[in-house]
């Protein structure tokens, strides 16, 4: 289903710090599918495991396919440590596929690709407009308010401070 779009301009109702996280994973040999279709398939049950767990600190995601190579997915999270701490977690999806992506990249020369980049974005170093459009990117993250509770320009917009 499509979202449906917000008449008028609307932004991010982002009110503190934000961190971007983007993640994603390149094919480098299209017929080694036995490297990287595992790698193609953890993102999935990762993404499943924290959307349904009630604080764990991700707000949200959108993937981004780069075709015909490149998948990746950009996720906005509530805090540096919660995002670590999923990281780190023995008992969730990431750490065994973390693991199990090791094991086939020494086993597969390089058939698939791994990256991810991290921004730690402090209040007042985000700012965004949407325009006639469905909550996107990080407005769809954190909701969406009129652009005038910001601010009308995006110098404004960038000078706000929740509270």
């Amino acid at each position: 289903m499509t979202a449906k779009p917000i008449e008028g301009r609307t932004t991010a109702d982002a009110g503190g710090e934000v961190i971007v996280f983007i993640i994603g994973m390149r094919i480098n040999n299209f017929l080694a599918v036995r490297s990287w279709w595992p790698v193609f398939t953890a993102m999935p049950r990762m993404l499943k495991e924290l959307s349904g767990e009630k604080g764990s600190g991700l707000l949200g995601f959108r993937g981004r396919p780069g075709f015909p190579r490149v998948f990746e997915v950009i996720q906005y999270w509530e805090s540096r440590e919660k995002l670590l701490a999923y990281a780190s977690d023995q008992n969730g999806e990431h750490r065994p596929a973390w693991a199990a992506f090791n094991r086939r990249a020494r086993a597969g020369k390089n058939k698939v690709g791994f990256f991810h980049e991290t921004y730690v974005v402090p209040v007042g170093g985000h700012e965004s407009i949407y325009v006639n459009m469905p909550e996107y990117g990080l407005g769809e993250a954190t909701g969406v308010v009129p652009v005038g509770r910001r601010g009308e320009s995006a110098a404004d917009r960038l000078a706000y401070r929740a509270g």
